[in-house]
């Protein structure tokens, strides 16, 4: 089973969990769970106006031996308008590591962690905590 939450946080609202959302999925090959604008796409949807966030942004798929994977997702910008960081808590993790435009990561088992989405060009951050049940 992967567990999410997801909090979208302005400058105003650090520290705030207003909004926060969760979606979870048992951990079968082929399961999937979604982060962007696009609430038809995605489980998790940020707010219409966070064009920082790609329709689809982040994409946690479930492989074959029942391991999680996420993915960032590339759209239509060379040069995307956002960072991802990915921290895993535990384990000798804790130290935040930027998930490249594109890339994919794989989640521990029995491990936890965030990912954030941090816009450019203004203090608006999305996060999303993971929890990979063993």
């Amino acid at each position: 089973m992967l567990e999410l939450t997801m909090a979208s946080v302005s400058g105003t609202d650090a520290g705030a969990t207003a909004g926060m959302q969760m979606a979870d999925a048992p951990s079968e090959p082929g399961a999937v769970l979604r982060v962007g604008r696009d609430r038809g796409a995605c489980r998790l949807a940020t707010p219409d106006d966070w064009l920082f966030v790609s329709r689809v942004h982040l994409e946690f798929l479930c492989g074959p031996e029942g391991i999680w994977q996420v993915t960032w997702l590339r759209g239509t910008h060379d040069d995307p308008s956002s960072e991802v960081r990915f921290t895993l808590v535990g384990g000798g993790g804790g130290v935040q590591q930027p998930l490249p435009y594109g890339g994919t990561a794989q989640l521990p088992v029995g491990g936890a962690g965030e990912l954030v989405i941090h816009d450019r060009t203004g203090p608006r951050s999305v996060n999303v905590g993971f929890y990979h049940e063993v």
